[in-house]
């Protein structure tokens, strides 16, 4: 497997933390999700795929170890940088912070590996935040086909448990550490993807949920994605969320000549429904 690059530190740490502890496992009975945003691109596109986490627990997160495996036929990787969610304050509190940084990344031709852990045992420190854990970035190819479906799906990281334990991990680590005691939580997963737009996404004006057609169905999308962006926003959690190409077609109301231009809002919601009462002659 070629790796293309390796940012390491708090990978080790987290081999330690979750792994090297012989004390069995204790259940917290609490579940995190890790979901990866879906999004829409052209082919040669320079893109951003998102990683959050949602429904941390109280106790919050003190070491999270998982991976991203990707087809890298029509994709290639350019870079990986954390999220908001990790911004915790933690780097003050571990004196380990210095070499080992709190996270971690390394990605190859077929995966992305992911960490994040501290030794602070100060769970004010931990991860506690719902949001973005990392942002990937990278190319979809030039030469790929309209209609490709690039997956992402969150992984165990692929490897031995730690180096030289001959055992291959088979665990989505996430949890902390109390006394001798690993207390993992139970973890939930979306894969995402993205997907190579072709003739198959709608550009018709006012088609934000691109079934071909403009209704009253586009005008609440619209209302959604704006008062529920997690569920319905560009990288929502739900499967009706809108995309790239509904943002565009959107864009009907607004700007210098009150045809769009000016991003998404529940003004072109409103154009919508004026254009379906006959209110207005067009879009």
């Amino acid at each position: 497997m070629k790796t293309k690059k390796v940012v390491v530190g708090a990978i080790a740490a987290t081999m330690l933390s979750l792994s090297v502890c012989p004390i069995a496992p204790v259940a917290a009975n609490d579940t995190v999700q890790i979901s990866v945003s879906k999004i829409e691109a052209n082919a040669g596109d320079k893109v951003t795929v998102d990683v959050s986490l949602a429904g941390i627990p109280s106790t919050g997160i003190q070491t999270t170890d998982f991976a991203i495996a990707y087809d890298s036929t029509y994709f290639t990787i350019d870079g990986v940088e954390a999220g908001s969610s990790t911004n915790t304050g933690a780097d003050s509190n571990d004196p380990s912070a210095a070499d080992v940084p709190l996270f971690g990344s390394s990605f190859s031709d077929s995966e992305v590996r992911l960490v994040w852990t501290t030794a602070s045992e100060d769970s004010s420190y931990w991860i506690s935040e719902d949001g973005v854990f990392c942002t990937i970035s990278g190319t979809v190819s030039a030469d790929a086909p309209d209609g490709t479906v690039i997956d992402f799906k969150v992984v165990p990281r692929s490897g031995e448990t730690y180096p030289g334990s001959g055992v291959e991990n088979t665990n989505i680590n996430c949890g902390y550490t109390s006394g001798s005691e690993k207390i993992p939580y139970t973890v939930n997963t979306v894969d995402g993807y993205v997907k190579v737009m072709g003739d198959t996404p709608s550009g018709m004006r006012g088609d934000a949920n691109c079934d071909g057609q403009v209704d009253m169905s586009d005008a609440v999308l619209i209302m959604q994605s704006l008062a529920n962006p997690d569920g319905y926003g560009l990288s929502g959690s739900s499967d009706t969320h809108i995309t790239n190409q509904g943002l565009k077609n959107a864009d009907v109301a607004g700007g210098d000549d009150d045809k769009g231009g000016d991003g998404v809002t529940n003004g072109d919601a409103l154009r919508i429904q004026e254009f379906k009462l006959e209110l207005v002659d067009e879009l």
